[in-house]
């Protein structure tokens, strides 16, 4: 059964109500011609989806962005791209099964698409450890874009993780290690690389496959350098003002757009990515086409200057008055 949002409530309620009278309509005659009636609330329904989720604040965001529905990376690798060859291993004995990867192609261009993989189910969730990956991802996902260079083929990110795991193993093996040497080799990568926050942008973990040429955002998607609970505890030292935290945080895609953080803004369906899979990764496909079009055009001294350069500028603001 779909889990419903609690500002999802009224959608679901008009979409059982059209559900209905098609039924009504199928079953007895006698209710006579009722496409009028079903048009009036498909109308209603496409007004009332655009007004709750024009108006979502950065919380509902979030709850949004963690949807149990909502497309992870192996989804939109299967609507987006064809013969997709998954790679595995670190090659230092880890699996790193948090972080999928391999080659693919896009359009006709072979590309290395690496991302989060959350998991559905109960025991896939677990294996995947809810996209929370050990050093090994990390180092996983680095060792597929260092392939990716040697052999001239344009990286794809895919982020959705809460964060990088914070457990007593990863750090005894070397997590924040992994996580730093990943930001420093990507910085000099010769090839293009576009990253895209497709739900949870978390903290480290979403950074160690993020530092692109582009970033890009999904609407619905969020980012940021603590969840709202773990903001809001230690801010206030209550998990309860999750709100207010998810405000104070700017992690929406528009807010982080004015402020420079990301390069684009990527339209979801009415209603959300969890609603049309293969409607969001068309409108995600488009984004992405356009993107790498513009990267291949550029050298590789050219590529890994405008990366440096875009991160190096983030945070930095001008005071002076015109």
């Amino acid at each position: 059964m779909a889990q419903i949002l609690d500002f999802e409530k009224d959608i679901f309620a008009v979409e059982s109500q059209i559900k209905e009278l098609y039924s009504l309509s199928n079953m007895y005659d006698s209710v006579g011609d009722l496409t009028h009636e079903i048009t009036k609330l498909k109308k209603k329904l496409r007004h009332m989806k655009r007004d709750i989720f024009n108006g979502l604040d950065g919380w509902q965001k979030t709850q949004v962005a963690r949807h149990p529905d909502r497309p992870y990376t192996l989804d939109y690798i299967h609507n987006m791209f064809t013969d997709f060859e998954e790679l595995h291993g670190d090659r230092h004995g880890g699996a790193g099964v948090s972080i999928a990867g391999g080659f693919a192609k896009f359009d006709n261009q072979t590309v290395m698409v690496i991302g989060h993989q959350k998991g559905r189910d109960t025991e896939e969730k677990i294996r995947r450890n809810f996209g929370m990956s050990q050093p090994a991802g990390y180092r996983k996902a680095l060792r597929l874009m260092q392939l990716a260079e040697k052999f001239n083929i344009p990286i794809i990110t895919l982020i959705d993780t809460p964060g990088a795991y914070p457990g007593m193993d990863a750090e005894q093996q070397g997590q924040s290690e992994a996580i730093a040497y990943n930001l420093f080799v990507m910085s000099g990568l010769k090839v293009p690389i576009i990253a895209v926050i497709i739900g949870e942008g978390g903290s480290g973990g979403a950074l160690a496959i993020g530092l692109g040429n582009r970033v890009l955002m999904l609407e619905h998607s969020v980012y940021s350098v603590i969840s709202p609970e773990g903001c809001a505890s230690i801010l206030w030292g209550d998990k309860e003002k999750v709100k207010q935290a998810a405000q104070a945080l700017n992690m929406t895609s528009k807010q982080l757009q004015k402020l420079n953080v990301i390069d684009q803004v990527v339209g979801e369906p009415l209603g959300g990515a969890h609603r049309h899979h293969k409607w969001a990764a068309i409108m995600l496909k488009k984004a992405l086409r356009t993107q790498l079009k513009e990267l291949m055009a550029l050298k590789p001294s050219e590529l890994i200057e405008q990366r440096q350069e875009k991160f190096r500028n983030m945070g930095v603001f001008n005071t002076e008055k015109e």
